[in-house]
């Protein structure tokens, strides 16, 4: 640590020992006073960071020069070197990275900007070494001294005010001078074997008397003066206990002592008739709860007269809570702020500090233990009451053992790892951290455990109470063999130190913040704002200097050119940054400028820096040399489009302007070029006749442009539209006065008969030509901005008229115009024309030229586009310009319906729109959304609808061939009344199909709900089905409703399609016939296989009796359920008989190759057999065949075996169900009887929500309530969080905190088991034999975790079924009963898998 010390030179600028001490210890003597008033305003001007009046340090007359400061040696007595490199690399703080290398935030999304940002991870880049430590050396070694030499024994409180005070071990006090001299040694060491150690000092306001409190419980109280004892006061508290602090107040007669037995006494001191008296009033006694920490509020001399001081406020930390007192006028408690449950380890810590917020000083006490402090606001209101308001709280990542305010904005935090945090309170910033673990800090903990009883010896641990003292923005530590004292660096040190740090970019950050007041922590700095900015703005020069020496100095000399570049990239911008920000353009452009010319890499790099600058607008006032120097080292490096977008913001006047439009046109920055010709010689004519001279030859020869000519044309035609509006090209505006002049000038410049340097043969007009060929909607649009601009006088109108005449006489009177481009100039007329105050004269005749042209051309090119340009003309008000009794059969001559449409909706004959749609190729299609939303859509009269519906039915054939699904939609919407007589109108049969399978199958997406039709028109479409789309019969009856079943299964037979008649059988309910129709089905084909056929169509045939098979066998089951057992016989068997017959023709060659196949086919009926006729019925029906009874039974052996094998399948697979769930049973019902009869540990033996212990109650009907889960309750705590529910007479509970931290809101449903206890003991009530509520609703919760059938229902449904007929898993034949089976249900699973164990 940096050694202080006091020398001669410090001390012989101020005369008198007051002011010597004001220099050492910061104290007021070496200030100008302020009065109450003035240190208010001081205090509460936040944005002015003038700190605390104590901090601000002696103005020197001279300050020292960076020179001096750097060219220090690191072994002065004054410097402050960092021994400790963890200082500046703080890796363990939570702090933010900040961008430290320029501060001009503003534009710092550029390129450059973005290029050169640097992070530093750690506070020290942005804040500097906000602090300095240093040790006293004076009387560090005579702490040692005194140990050696009179047996003094080792430090263990220090005090500290005008003068400083240590106690030792032996029961001395030795009082040290401002300039670290021993004036006194108080107190013997005999004195100390009697008393003990000293445990506490407190030295009074005036610096006259000092108080020690002894280890074993004696207090003295010395003259400082005199350094005479005055009392020696044994008898003010219980004997043997520690005196853990000894506080003067602001009242010299009266001090607070607290013991180690956590009691608070006021000694109050009187002297009668010369005898000196201590009286002592216990104001807390311990056995409420230990004390063990005090902090009276003390007020400096110039806020003695504040409201709160009369009170005599003190704050008292215990174990449990705060509590903050008044003295006087009588003792008074103001407020109570119980904290919760801590680390029982952790340190409450108080400290006082008169803090300025919303404009008035009040005192704030900030209170801590481990990881928060708390910050309450203290306040006297008119009446005289006190208000305590809670601020905001300051959140830490570590524990707190000391908290010392240094001024009312900065706080410095002592951690349990001996780190000191200084944090700046109002933003809650880390500014700096340092470990302070060789001060070696001496600890207090053998006091409070010397006779200590209560819980505060935990405390005793980490308390360092009286080994920390501050005094006028200094703070004393004091160590083993040690005292050091930290104080905040003024402004300049702290620059000044980052300076010695090699670290310049972070030096003037810090400069910076201070400068625009948002730096933190700042002393030394005073006087008005502009006064202070000019203060730091010199120091700032000084350091730039510096800097740009420095970064010529350090440039690789040898390398790639890269790496010089990159060195310069990063530092030439800081000097940049900070000349700007400080509005030194003339210290940049003239000596930096000059200095970085010296390297060429270096000139380069800070020419480009200016760019950013340049572009926006925020660098005025360039010399004519730097600029100079800028378009040529742009132009060097091929940057143009840079260079381009800086000249257009430059002041280019001191340039040579030929010499920079030359080098614009060469490299193609036509921007550049105009807004030279522009902004230099105020020409507003000459770039337009350039970019003419370019673009307009090949548009007059035909060709196309090249890309660069387009951009060319585009960029003359913004700037003749930015001339006539009165706006600067590229940015900005024209000067007022030359607004007209210039308008005039581009007008008369646009309209000249001939150019400049014309041929013989060029035509007339040649600009407005051009411009009209390179692109003419928007030569109209620029034209048509500057006529709403025009002043309605009389040049203007003037102007206007010659300029549509020109146009007129350019177009019109040339063929080489497309259409489109006539349409545009004729629809730009007819809007001008169109204008209430319109002047302009355009001959009647032409419009009626250009309608011939457009509506009979010569070819039939471009018929859609003329449609359009038409369109346009007349929707833009060129309407009036026509005869509209020409117009509409000229359009319709030439298949303009859209015009035809246009003209008849002016007049609403909306039904001969629906014409020019259905003519219309292109358009066809849209005239069903165009009826539809007539005949919708309110707004037309009753007429226009009537006439529209009359027409739609007229073309309805027509609107049906086009989109017969359009068609359908529509007539189900508006025609729904006129079906059935379209219907009988149709003559086309395919054309009726498409119609009607549109309107009536509800895949097609109309709603039959609205359809009124009969069921006569259903059956004519299922027999245009069955003729048309015979395939798609049966899944088109399956979704049609309206239709009878006598007569379309008549149909249906008639077209000879089974399986429609089938299903159409069945739905009527005649099962059996429809099974008929199937079986006769199955038969024919089984018919065909048995008669020799070819082998390419029998793989075929055989899947088709496959099909057939299936449908059929479906059949069956679908209906088996609702019939009785002769019933299902009389299905199943004749299907089984059907499938065997074949196979008894065995003489049969050809079936043999069949026969597998068959069989297989027969298993599958008989499988599916099993499930519906007993198996005995089946093998009975068989062994009768007349075939199998002789005796063939080989024949079905393999039906046999496979009936068996499927038997003894189910009934394996049925035991071992019925095992497994016998044994989950067993398991769940275990570890219920388990969970219900297990003890319970509560996890503390305090209640939860009132955090007593549970044996203090609140009257006997308060019973004691543990859950599982280890939570404990007064049953009366529980009911007032509204935790317990009655339910038939039981008490069901639940667990306050588990429930509460369910997010969500919805109490869980998992209720814990609880014990109930009398008294202290948790004894177990006797189980009863009935189940209880909490036991209930434990069973609730593992039946919970099966959400499904429970395992009874599964057990009882097994039994039943295997009780009965054993045919199968499933006996139908039992009736209804199995259909209400538990395996039935859709939401049966078997949970094999074993549940989740519940949590112990």
């Amino acid at each position: 640590m940096e050694p202080e010390s006091l020398g001669a030179e410090q001390g012989a600028s101020l005369p008198g020992p007051a002011e010597e001490l004001g220099a050492l210890l910061g104290q007021d003597a070496a200030l100008p006073q302020l009065s109450g008033g003035e240190l208010d305003r001081e205090l509460e001007s936040k944005s002015d960071l003038i700190d605390d009046k104590e901090f601000d340090i002696p103005q020197v007359d001279t300050p020292p020069t960076l020179e001096s400061i750097l060219n220090e040696t690191d072994d002065e007595e004054e410097s402050f070197v960092l021994e400790d490199p963890s200082l500046l690399n703080i890796d363990n703080i939570d702090t933010h990275s900040y961008d430290t290398s320029s501060l001009a935030s503003s534009d710092s999304g550029d390129r450059t900007h973005l290029k050169r940002k640097k992070k530093l991870p750690d506070s020290f880049s942005l804040h500097g070494s906000v602090v300095r430590l240093s040790l006293l050396k004076g009387i560090s070694a005579q702490i040692v001294s005194a140990a050696d030499k009179v047996d003094a024994g080792l430090p263990t409180a220090i005090a500290a005010s005008s003068l400083i005070a240590v106690g030792t071990s032996h029961g001395l006090a030795l009082i040290f001078d401002p300039n670290q001299a021993l004036r006194l040694c108080l107190g013997s060491t005999a004195v100390g074997a009697q008393y003990g150690a000293i445990s506490a000092l407190s030295i009074n306001n005036d610096c006259s008397r000092l108080l020690c409190g002894f280890a074993k419980g004696q207090i003295t109280m010395w003259d400082l003066a005199s350094g005479k004892l005055l009392r020696s006061i044994t008898d003010a508290h219980p004997p043997g206990t520690a005196i853990l602090h000894i506080k003067f107040t602001d009242d010299p007669t009266l001090a607070i002592c607290n013991d180690s037995g956590g009691s608070v006494f006021e000694l109050s001191f009187k002297r009668v008739m010369g005898v000196r008296t201590c009286e002592s009033r216990c104001l807390f006694s311990g056995s409420k709860g230990e004390v063990c920490c005090i902090e009276p509020l003390h007020a400096k001399t110039e806020l003695r007269d504040h409201p709160i001081t009369q009170y005599s406020l003190l704050a008292m930390a215990s174990l449990t809570k705060i509590l903050v007192i008044g003295l006087k006028p009588s003792l008074k408690v103001w407020m109570t702020f119980p904290y919760g449950r801590m680390d029982p380890s952790s340190v409450p810590l108080l400290a006082w500090h008169f803090v300025a917020v919303q404009n008035s000083l009040n005192p704030m006490l900030a209170f801590c233990r481990g990881d928060v402090v708390h910050f309450l606001l203290v306040k006297r209101d008119d009446s005289g009451a006190i208000h305590v308001t809670k601020q905001k709280q300051l959140h830490l990542h570590y524990d707190l053992i000391n908290f010392t305010w240094i001024n009312s904005r900065t706080v410095v935090l002592l951690d349990s790892a001996e780190k000191l945090h200084v944090i700046d309170r109002q933003t809650q910033e880390e500014l700096e951290t340092i470990e302070i673990s060789e001060v070696q800090l001496v600890y207090n903990s053998s006091h409070f455990k010397s006779l200590a009883t209560g819980g505060n010896a935990l405390v005793g641990e980490k308390a360092c109470y009286q080994s920390i003292s501050s005094c006028g923005g200094q703070i004393f530590y004091l160590g083993t063999k040690s005292v050091h004292v930290m104080m905040i660096r003024s402004w300049r040190e702290r620059v000044d130190h980052l300076l010695k740090q090699d670290c310049l970019t972070e030096a003037l950050a810090l400069a910076w913040s201070f400068h625009e007041g948002k730096a933190k922590a700042v002393v030394g700095l005073s006087g008005d704002v502009s006064k202070r900015k000019a203060v730091i703005a010199d120091r700032m020069v000084e350091i730039l200097f510096h800097y740009a020496d420095r970064t010529l100095k350090k440039c690789p000399d040898q390398g790639k050119i890269q790496v010089m570049e990159q060195h310069f990239r990063d530092m030439v911008p800081v000097i940049v940054d900070y000349c700007l920000l400080l509005q030194r353009t003339d210290l940049l452009f003239s000596q930096m400028y000059d200095k970085l010319s010296e390297n060429s890499v270096a000139k380069g790099v800070f020419l480009e820096c200016l760019e950013p600058y340049i572009l926006s607008d925020k660098l005025m006032g360039i010399t004519a040399q730097v600029m100079k120097d800028l378009l040529l080292h742009y132009q060097d490096k091929n940057l143009m489009e840079d260079m381009e977008a800086c000249i257009v913001h430059m002041d280019i006047t001191s340039l040579d302007i030929q010499q920079v439009v030359l080098l614009c046109w060469e490299n193609h920055l036509y921007d550049a070029m105009i807004y030279v010709y522009n902004s230099g010689m105020n020409d507003f004519i000459s770039p337009m006749e350039k970019l003419f001279k370019v673009i307009a030859p090949p548009l007059n020869a035909g060709k196309s442009l090249t890309d660069e000519k387009v951009v060319m044309g585009n960029k003359l035609l913004v700037y003749i539209s930015c001339c006539l509006a009165g706006r600067a090209y590229p940015l900005g505006d024209i000067p007022e006065d030359l607004v007209p002049l210039v308008k005039n000038q581009v007008f008369e410049f646009l309209i000249r008969l001939h150019s400049a340097e014309a041929s013989v043969d060029e035509e007339v007009y040649p600009y407005v030509r051009t411009l009209l060929h390179f692109d003419t909607r928007e030569f109209l649009n620029v034209l048509a901005l500057t006529f709403e601009d025009f002043k309605n006088d009389k040049q203007a109108v003037e102007y206007q008229q010659r300029i549509v005449d020109i146009l007129l006489k350019v177009m019109v009177e040339n063929s080489d115009f497309t259409p489109s481009q006539v349409g545009c100039l004729f629809t730009f007329l007819a809007r001008q024309l169109a204008k209430p105050n319109n002047t302009l004269f355009v001959n009647r005749t032409l419009f009626d030229q250009v309608l011939e042209f457009l509506c009979s051309p010569d070819d039939d090119s471009r018929h859609s586009e003329r449609q359009q340009v038409l369109l346009e003309l007349l929707q833009a008000g060129g309407i009036v310009q026509f005869e509209e009794n020409r117009l509409i059969p000229m359009a319709e001559k030439a298949e303009f319906y859209q015009i035809c449409e246009f003209m008849y909706e002016r007049e609403h004959l909306y039904d001969k729109i629906i014409d020019c749609y259905l003519r219309d190729p292109v358009r066809k299609e849209e005239v069903f959304n165009y009826i539809h939303n007539i005949l919708s859509i309110p707004g037309y009269s009753a007429e226009e609808k009537q006439s529209v519906w009359q027409k739609a039915m007229k073309h309805i054939e027509e609107l049906l061939l086009l989109s017969p699904n359009k068609a359908a939609d529509l007539i189900a919407t508006h025609f729904n009344d006129q079906i059935e007589g379209i219907v009988k109108n149709l003559q086309d049969q395919f054309l009726l199909f498409q119609f009607l399978r549109s309107l009536l199958d509800p895949r097609e997406g109309i709603n039959q709900d609205m359809l009124q039709i009969s069921p006569c028109v259903t059956e004519q479409f299922i027999e245009l089905l069955c003729h048309y789309s015979p395939d798609q019969v049966l899944e088109t009856l399956q979704v049609l409703e309206f239709y009878r079943l006598e007569e379309t299964i008549q149909i249906t037979q008639k077209h000879l399609l089974h399986e429609a008649s089938s299903y159409l059988l069945e739905k009527k309910g005649d099962v059996h016939g429809a099974f008929l129709v199937m079986l006769e089905q199955l038969q024919s084909k089984l018919l065909v296989l048995t008669h020799e056929i070819e082998e390419s169509t029998e793989l075929d045939l055989l899947k088709d009796i496959e099909d057939t098979l299936v449908k059929t066998i479906a059949l069956c089951q679908r209906n088996s359920h609702s019939l009785n057992q002769q019933q299902r016989e009389a299905l199943w068997f004749p299907l089984l008989e059907a499938m065997m017959s074949p196979q008894k023709l065995s003489s049969s060659t050809v079936l043999c190759q069949y026969s597998e196949s068959l069989k297989s086919l027969t298993m599958q009926v008989l499988n599916n057999m099993a499930a519906f006729i007993a198996l005995p019925s089946i093998l009975q029906r068989i062994l009768q065949d007349p075939v199998y009874g002789k005796g063939k039974l080989g024949e079905i052996q393999g039906l046999v075996l496979g009936m068996l094998d499927t038997f003894n399948y189910e009934q394996t697979l049925l035991e071992t169900t019925t095992n497994l769930l016998n044994h989950d049973l067993h398991w769940s019902l275990c570890n219920l009887r388990a969970s219900i009869t297990r003890g319970l540990n509560p996890r503390q033996d305090y209640c939860c929500i009132c955090l007593q212990q549970y044996k203090r109650r609140q009257e006997m009907a308060d019973e004691i309530i543990v859950f599982s889960c280890g939570h404990l309750y007064h049953s009366l705590c529980l009911l007032s969080k509204e935790c317990g529910i009655e339910t038939k007479g039981q008490m069901r509970w639940t667990c306050y905190k588990c429930n509460s931290s369910n997010k969500g809101g919805k109490l869980s449903e998992n209720f814990s088991e609880l014990k109930k206890g009398n008294g202290a003991s948790l004894a177990q009530s006797s189980s009863e034999s009935l189940l209880d509520s909490q036991q209930i609703q434990a069973f609730d919760q593992l039946c919970q975790l099966y959400r499904g059938t429970s395992r009874l229902a599964l057990l009882t449904e097994l039994s039943r079924t295997r009780g009965g007929e054993k045919h199968g898993l499933l006996n139908v034949s039992q009736g209804d009963a199995a259909l209400n089976s538990v395996f039935q249900n859709e939401n049966f699973q078997l949970h094999l898998a074993p549940p989740p164990l519940t949590e112990e």
